[in-house]
C-alpha cells in the first residue's frame, strides 16, 4: 500500500480524495493540509493569521498585507516523509496472508509562492499559490490481491492548484481589513473495484472516475493592531464546492455526468504579543474548519458513492518568536488538531487527533534577504476502523500515522 497527500486547495474526492498542486502526505485532519509555508511550519502555525513575517501571511489573513511597508516577494517548499501503519487487519472480509501488519513511508516536496505589492500607504494587493487540502491513496499487492484492498482501498490520483488573489485596506493605525478571491481547479482518478475469490474470473470495476473541474471561494480577514507590539488577527475562507466533469462511471449510476465535492470553511483567529524591552514574542491560533459538509460524496443524479459524515473540527496552536539579534530569529510551535472523522472511518484515510512538535529558525543576509527553516514531527492515535460494503464482507483494522516535516523559505523585500 502507497499513501500520499497532495499539495493544493480543493479537492474531487470520491471515496475521500481531494485535488492536489504536487504528491505529498496528509498533515492534518480529514484531508486538510497545512503547509503554506516554511516560516510557519517552524511554529506550528501559531500566530500566523497575523504575524506577517513574509508574504505567505496572505494565505491565511489578506488584511495582514497591510503590515509591510514594502513590496515582499516569498517561494518555497516543504519536504514531508510520511508513514502510514495498518495493523491488526481482520473481519470477515480478510483473508489468510493478510493479517499481517502493513507499513507505507512516503516522501514529497510541496512548493509555494507569494507576492505582496504595497500600493501606498493604505492599500496592498496580493497573489500567490498555495494549498488547503489534499490526498491521493493506493493500495496495492502489498496488501492483499483480492476484494480486501480493491474494495475498500483502491487507487486515487488527484491533482490541483489553488490561485488567490487578495486586496488590504488600513482603515487608520489600529484596523486594516482584506480579502479575496480562490481560483481552485484540479483534476484526478479514481478507482474502486472487486473481484471474486475464486482464481481466475477476472474483477468487475465499482467506479472509474477521471475528472476534472473548477471551484471559486473567498476569503475575508481583519487585523486590530493595539499597539506595535501587540495585535489580532480573524479570517474567514469560504471553500467552494467542486463539481468534477469527465469520465464518471459508478456501477449504481451508469448515467453520471459528475460528482460534487464539498469543502470545508474555516475560520481562524491568531494573536501576536512580544514582552515590551525584551527580544521574546508569544502567539497563538485557534482554527474551525467545517468537516460536517463533508457528508457523503455522490452523483450528479444523487447516487452515493460514499458516506463519510465527518463532523467539525478545530485545531490550536501555542508558539514563541526569540529575536536572537538582527540576524537570527529562533520559532518553536505546539499545535492539536482534531480529527474530522467520527462514528464512520475508513483505512483509504487514515485520521485521528493529532500533535505538531515544531522548531525553526530565519536567517537576515540583511534587510531584503531572509532564509527561513521550519522543522516538524507530527505524532497520530491508533484508531480502531470498521468498514462495511455492498460488495464485500466487513473489514476491521488498526491505523495510524505520523509524519515528519522539513521546510526552506526565501523572501525579499523591495
Amino acid at each position: 500500500m502507497t499513501t500520499s497527500r497532495l499539495f493544493k486547495k480543493t479537492v474531487i474526492a470520491v471515496t475521500v480524495s481531494s485535488l492536489g498542486f504536487a504528491s505529498q502526505q496528509a498533515l492534518a485532519a480529514g484531508f486538510q493540509l497545512n503547509s503554506q509555508s516554511a516560516t510557519g511550519l517552524g511554529r506550528a502555525f501559531a500566530g500566523d493569521a497575523v504575524i506577517a513575517d513574509n508574504a505567505s501571511v496572505m494565505a491565511r489573513n489578506a488584511a495582514a498585507m497591510t503590515l509591510f511597508d514594502s513590496h515582499q516577494f516569498s517561494g518555497g517548499f516543504n519536504v514531508i516523509a510520511s508513514e502510514i501503519d495498518v495493523k491488526d487487519i481482520g473481519g470477515s472480509g480478510s483473508f489468510p496472508g493478510q493479517q499481517s501488519d502493513v507499513t507505507n513511508e512516503a516522501t514529497s516536496l510541496v512548493p509555494n509562492i507569494y507576492y505582496v505589492h504595497r500600493l501606498n500607504n493604505e492599500w496592498a494587493f496580493g497573489v500567490g499559490l498555495y494549498s488547503n487540502f489534499g490526498t491521493t491513496n493506493e493500495f496495492d499487492g502489498s496488501f492483499g490481491d483480492n476484494n480486501l484492498a480493491k474494495v475498500y482501498g483502491g487507487n486515487t490520483e488527484i491533482s490541483s492548484i489553488n490561485l488567490t488573489m487578495n486586496a488590504a485596506y488600513r482603515i487608520n493605525e489600529q484596523w486594516s481589513v482584506g480579502g479575496g478571491l480562490d481560483i481552485v481547479q484540479g483534476s484526478g482518478k479514481l478507482e474502486r473495484s472487486t473481484s471474486p475469490s475464486t482464481p481466475g474470473l477476472g474483477e468487475s470495476k465499482v467506479v472509474d472516475i477521471d475528472a476534472d473541474g473548477l471551484g471559486i471561494g473567498f476569503n475575508l480577514g481583519a487585523v486590530y493592531e493595539l499597539n506595535e507590539n501587540n495585535r489580532f488577527g480573524l479570517a474567514y475562507h469560504y471553500s467552494p464546492t467542486v463539481t468534477a466533469d469527465g469520465k464518471v462511471n459508478y456501477i449504481a449510476d451508469p448515467d453520471a455526468t459528475s460528482i460534487d465535492l464539498k469543502l470545508p470553511s474555516m475560520a481562524e483567529f491568531s494573536g501576536y504579543h512580544r514582552i515590551t524591552d525584551t527580544k521574546f514574542a508569544v502567539h497563538y491560533s485557534l482554527q474551525w474548519i467545517g468537516w460536517s459538509v463533508f457528508d457523503n460524496v455522490e452523483t450528479d443524479n444523487g447516487a452515493e458513492i460514499k458516506d463519510y459524515e465527518w463532523k467539525d473540527g478545530y485545531h490550536i496552536a501555542v508558539g514563541s518568536t526569540y529575536y536572537l539579534n538582527d540576524a537570527w530569529t529562533l520559532r518553536a510551535g505546539y499545535m492539536y488538531d482534531t480529527a474530522a472523522q467520527d462514528d464512520v472511518r475508513s483505512i483509504s484515510v487514515p485520521d485521528s487527533d493529532r500533535q505538531w512538535f515544531s522548531a525553526g529558525f530565519g536567517y537576515h543576509f540583511n534587510k531584503r534577504h531572509t532564509v527561513d527553516f521550519g522543522f516538524t514531527y507530527l505524532v497520530g492515535k491508533d484508531t480502531k476502523v470498521t468498514e462495511n460494503s455492498s460488495v464485500s464482507s466487513e473489514l476491521t483494522a488498526t491505523t495510524k500515522a505520523n509524519a515528519i516535516l522539513a521546510g526552506l523559505q526565501y523572501s525579499y523585500s523591495f
